[in-house]
């Protein structure tokens, strides 16, 4: 890659940072497994880079992207991670940390979608990202139908089980 490109995508990532910190908050519990999926997920999209033609969102690719590590990595398996390089010019992105101890009812949503599945995660993931249906579905490779079905089941879901204290219904 370029300079140019490097510096392009270091501020893309920079930018949208937030999306990644989101979806490691959906599939971690602690403040290192959450350090250790970002970096993950960013040596993904690093060494994918390249093939981005823009045909969607940089944020909808990124989000497909660091979607499918973190279940990749998170669904049980015990497939070896393999590394690359780290390129250091990449080491000067600013981290930012994703906190969201202070509130109590966001806390309450999270605990609640960590018992979900990995594709409702995904989708309200994206539905509170305020994704429209049409990118939820293009995304998760699901009918825009599929899309609004599961997350009126999902948001049921959610509701039983903070109203229950935590227990998944």
């Amino acid at each position: 890659m370029n300079k140019n490109t490097e510096i392009e995508f270091a501020q893309l990532l920079e930018q949208h940072q937030n999306i990644l910190h989101k979806i490691c908050r959906l599939y971690t519990v602690d403040s290192d497994s959450h350090k250790d999926l970002f970096q993950e997920i960013v040596i993904q999209i690093w060494k994918s880079y390249p093939k981005f033609r823009g045909d969607s969102k940089f944020t909808t690719w990124a989000y497909r992207i660091g979607l499918n590590t973190a279940i990749s990595l998170y669904r049980g398996s015990k497939r070896k991670i393999t590394t690359v390089d780290w390129d250091m010019s990449l080491q000067n992105i600013k981290y930012e940390e994703y906190d969201t101890d202070s509130e109590n009812q966001l806390k309450q949503l999270y605990a609640a979608v960590h018992r979900l599945n990995d594709i409702e995660k995904a989708l309200v993931y994206m539905y509170l990202e305020d994704k429209d249906y049409a990118e939820i579905a293009e995304t998760l490779g699901i009918s825009e139908v599929n899309a609004r079905v599961k997350m009126n089941r999902i948001k049921t879901k959610i509701k039983k089980t903070i109203a229950k204290g935590g227990n998944i219904a």
